[in-house]
């Protein structure tokens, strides 16, 4: 029988790299109706949700450890080999960071205050965004491949990086907000809950890190 990775490769030697980013997207998009669940009072949705965004974390692990061990060396690739692997490495960094977030929330039965829920969702809602754009530059691959890296595809591309920047720069904004108002709420908590509910808002803001360095890092490589 064939191994799919080999089949995938078959096509386009981005095909692997880019069906990973969509399980990877899958995973972080998960996380709204996650904490959704929660808000709701919902612990029985919220431990569904969990169970998918820690199946679709594990099969992205499977999926990059798979293409990382028979990826051939000797395989013609319009870029290194080397950039194929940081990339996905970078890609398989957002889904672990998703699954640390609903990990640590369920694990706690961790809860926001009501007054910050609606800014929270809004928060996981713009991270989600981050990575769907940095999912839509990766899909793009095949098309700078089929112009050579060169052109107008590669101009749109950059586009594309940009904008990845100002959604980026947006959810950092809305950090700060939510920062803001559990700061102003502190008095009334218990202080580790406290520690913990900023480790949360500090680990989503993470997550649109990583979705940009994902741009950041293809950026790279159209420079050299």
């Amino acid at each position: 029988m064939a191994n799919p990775i080999f089949s995938l490769f078959a096509s386009s030697p981005f095909n692997p790299l880019q069906e990973h980013m969509r399980k990877v997207l899958a995973c972080t998009s998960a996380l709204e109706t996650f904490f959704i669940a929660i808000f709701d009072n919902d612990w029985e949705k919220a431990a569904l949700a969990y169970k998918e965004i820690n199946q679709l974390e594990e099969e992205a692990d499977d999926l990059k450890r798979e293409i990382r061990q028979k990826l051939p060396e000797g395989l013609f690739m319009p870029v290194p080999r080397t950039d194929l692997v940081d990339l996905i490495g970078r890609q398989d960094r957002i889904a672990n960071k998703v699954e640390d977030i609903a990990g640590l929330m369920i694990g706690r039965k961790m809860d926001f205050p009501a007054s910050m829920q609606e800014s929270m969702v809004r928060y996981v809602h713009c991270t989600i965004g981050v990575c769907e754009k940095a999912n839509q530059i990766i899909q793009e691959l095949d098309e700078l491949l089929e112009t050579g890296f060169r052109g107008h595809e590669v101009r749109k591309v950059e586009i594309l990086i940009f904008e990845l920047d100002d959604m980026e720069y947006e959810a950092d904004k809305i950090e700060r907000d939510v920062r803001l108002e559990l700061f102003e709420l502190e008095d009334g908590i218990n202080p580790v809950n406290v520690m913990f509910l900023y480790k949360i808002i500090d680990w989503i803001g993470e997550v649109s890190n990583r979705a940009q360095s994902v741009g950041h890092r293809l950026h790279l490589m159209l420079a050299r």
